[in-house]
């Protein structure tokens, strides 16, 4: 049985524009903090997002998803975006000599990299374990920001069943990523 990613993917593939916008709507988040975990501005992190989204709308017919999700594809997108990003950041200040800033990482290292290509996995894994409101629960707060009332409202449940399932769930996804730092 095809996974929701998966159908997604290859409908994308096929040209499918709505499929590809369910993609976005469904994996925009946690792609927008691996940008700003790397580049540690918002600006930067909501440009680097972006262009993921347009390298993985062009790759996409060439692509095969092998696993339940594609996040940890998009994450690799985002992390060499990102890697481009601080390069073209490095060459401007190097244009102008007053523009120095200490904060900004040299490489984007490859262990890094490894680590949260391999957290973003588990955590992928860990959501395909939920029951399917839970997975809904999730993606309705946690990946498209909505707030509990409204999550409450589009899935006919009430405000304390979307908080309650969601602590849960944020619990086994803390446990979940433990494991995998400390594996």
């Amino acid at each position: 049985m095809q996974t929701t990613d998966q159908r997604w993917a290859a409908q994308a593939a096929a040209g499918d524009e709505s499929a590809f916008r369910e993609l976005y709507r469904a994996h925009v988040r946690p792609v927008y903090w691996i940008a700003h975990g790397i580049l540690g501005s918002p600006a930067d992190a909501e440009d680097v997002t972006q262009e993921t989204f347009v390298v993985a709308w062009r790759k996409l017919p060439g692509f095969d998803l092998q696993g339940e999700s594609i996040l940890p594809w998009l994450a690799t997108i985002c992390r060499f975006q990102a890697a481009n990003r601080l390069r073209q950041r490095r060459r401007d200040q190097a244009h102008t000599a007053d523009a120095v800033d200490e904060n900004l990482p040299d490489t984007v290292s490859v262990e890094e990299q490894v680590i949260t290509a391999a957290l973003a996995a588990r955590i992928a894994a860990e959501v395909g374990t939920l029951s399917e409101l839970d997975q809904e629960i999730f993606r309705l707060c946690a990946a498209e920001g909505y707030a509990y009332q409204a999550a409450a409202e589009e899935l006919g449940v009430s405000h304390a069943v979307v908080r309650n399932r969601l602590s849960r769930v944020r619990t086994q996804l803390r446990g979940a990523v433990k494991e995998a730092r400390d594996a």
